[in-house]
């Protein structure tokens, strides 16, 4: 049955009774869940005008986010002007946490269905939980002002484990903490990272087409795209 997952994408192409099988569901966080760019885009830009450099737009933060703060932060700064010396990143970073959290998260909303389909997958027995490279503190905070802390039985930040995705000791880890193992899990991201830590698990992946890639969708390498959240739920009673 482990084939399936590796054909070409095609949500309609994967049997019934493996997708009913996969009953704990891992989520990315930014980009498949939230849509926080918009937060992003205020905090990176406050520190580049702290240190003089011009600021990014907003569909440029959506190619940058992924591999956690750091990373957005050294993007960011190689977009504008020089590359940032790695002396200065960790300033840098605690500079963009403390506009980040500043904001209290204000611009960001969960994507369309969220809510409602998380509730029904829920409802339906399943156990859900979140492996993100985005810090723990800020991630319950966002999860919990936007009423979705509940669903979730393990929340894993990319500063709660030793490793963080693509690392599969990340995503195995927030199995570990739900009681589970990988033969029981699927995962649901928007980026390379999502794939590869998946991939690297043995758990198959499905990502979202809205979300924040570098890289086009088709081209992740994914087991099945879907267009919306709230598809997940036919996709899985197929």
């Amino acid at each position: 049955m482990a084939e399936l997952w590796r054909q070409p994408v095609n949500r309609n192409s994967l049997a019934a009774p493996m997708a009913r099988a996969r009953n704990v569901l891992i989520f990315d966080l930014d980009g498949t869940l939230i849509d926080s760019a918009p937060d992003l885009h205020r905090s990176l830009n406050a520190v580049l005008a702290e240190q003089s450099r011009p600021p990014v737009p907003l569909a440029g933060i959506r190619a940058m986010v992924g591999d956690g703060a750091a990373k957005l932060v050294e993007r960011g700064f190689a977009d504008t002007g020089a590359a940032v010396e790695p002396m200065a990143l960790p300033d840098l970073v605690q500079r963009f946490l403390v506009h980040y959290s500043a904001g209290r998260h204000a611009l960001t909303t969960a994507f369309p269905g969220v809510a409602e389909t998380l509730a029904t997958l829920r409802q339906r027995g399943c156990r859900l939980g979140v492996c993100t490279n985005k810090p723990y503190a800020p991630t319950m905070e966002i999860l919990e002002l936007l009423g979705l802390s509940g669903f979730f039985g393990a929340v894993t930040g990319g500063d709660s484990l030793p490793v963080r995705k693509p690392d599969p000791g990340h995503l195995l880890g927030t199995l570990d903490l739900l009681g589970a193992a990988a033969d029981q899990a699927l995962m649901i991201g928007d980026s390379i990272n999502d794939v590869a830590v998946a991939h690297a698990a043995g758990v198959p992946v499905v990502v979202v087409r809205y979300g924040y890639t570098r890289t086009p969708v088709e081209e992740l390498g994914a087991d099945a795209i879907i267009e919306r959240f709230d598809e997940l739920i036919p996709w899985l009673s197929v």
